[in-house]
């Protein structure tokens, strides 16, 4: 059996990022050898991760990353908000962006199974990173845009809202302001004819029923509708909604004309919308990681 020194702990720890007590211990239960070691912290690395995968994970960060003619976006999840200041974390997000970057994956399943710069899966080193910080950690999407011609725009806020904005024509600083007018006002899609059919459905049908409760003709309730289904559209869609850097309320819409400019697509990303959170128990989590549960 090999001696177990600080130099082969201090070895250890390097390759793993795992805590120094973890690796003596590895070291003492594989005699000193250390790629046996590096093999037994993987296969915990993945137990604990499997064991913390049913926790939620809502919190987290929303990177991206640019280069010329590319830009990518990516939502990294994590339990608590104080993870996020975690180095391990954030280098792990940041590198994921790079691989969406740089792999274009066709989807998620891809992007988990594509390599990193350290040789490894994105899926490896996701579990790897739940091993160091003891929280469930989840790589939930991502959007890659690919422009030869057109102009790519991007803006984050914050690290909790992102966007990555298409335009054909127009300029950078055009494409940025587009950016933050999405961030901002949350438009469902570009245009009216790209508003699903089943909420203009619902929306005319809640519209009909009030207008009918007003004991109007019929003709004039159709116009009622008409009217407000045309509101909707404005409220709904980025070219309707009024420019937010706009004083005179001039529409999107009309800020590109005359800049000569349209939007070909954009990506909204917000932080854990859709995630069913937890009720906050700051107490219960900190035992639990004390557990290591």
């Amino acid at each position: 059996m090999a001696e177990i020194t600080a130099a082969l702990v201090k070895e250890l720890r390097e390759r793993t990022g795992s805590g120094m007590m973890e690796c003596k211990r590895a070291l003492q239960e594989t005699g000193g050898d250390i790629e046996a070691a590096v093999e037994l912290m993987r296969k915990a690395g993945q137990a604990k991760a499997d064991k913390k995968a049913s926790r939620v994970a809502a919190e987290g960060l929303i990177v991206i990353r640019q280069a010329t003619g590319a830009a990518a976006m990516v939502e990294i999840n994590c339990e608590t908000d104080f993870v996020t200041k975690n180095d391990d974390f954030r280098a792990f997000a940041d590198a994921v962006a790079e691989t969406v970057l740089s792999s274009e994956p066709a989807d998620l399943d891809a992007l988990l199974t594509s390599r990193m710069a350290n040789g490894q899966s994105v899926e490896q080193n996701r579990r790897d990173c739940i091993a160091r910080i003891g929280e469930n950690i989840n790589v939930r999407r991502f959007a890659r845009l690919a422009s030869a011609r057109g102009v790519l725009g991007c803006y984050l806020h914050g690290a909790r809202i992102g966007v990555l904005v298409e335009l054909e024509g127009g300029d950078a600083d055009l494409a940025k302001d587009i950016a933050m007018h999405v961030a901002a006002s949350r438009p469902l899609c570009v245009s009216a004819d790209q508003v699903p059919a089943d909420l203009v459905a619902k929306e005319r049908e809640i519209y009909a029923a009030q207008a009918a409760a007003s004991g109007k003709p019929a003709h004039i309730v159709e116009k009622i509708v008409e009217g407000k289904l045309r509101d909707y559209y404005e409220a709904v869609t980025l070219l309707g909604q009024p420019f937010i850097k706009a004083e005179d309320k001039q529409s999107v819409e009309n800020l590109l004309k005359a800049r000569k400019a349209q939007v070909i697509r954009f990506e909204r990303f917000e932080l854990g919308e859709g995630i069913e959170k937890k009720a906050d128990n700051f107490a219960a989590d900190v035992m639990a990681q004390v557990r290591g549960d």
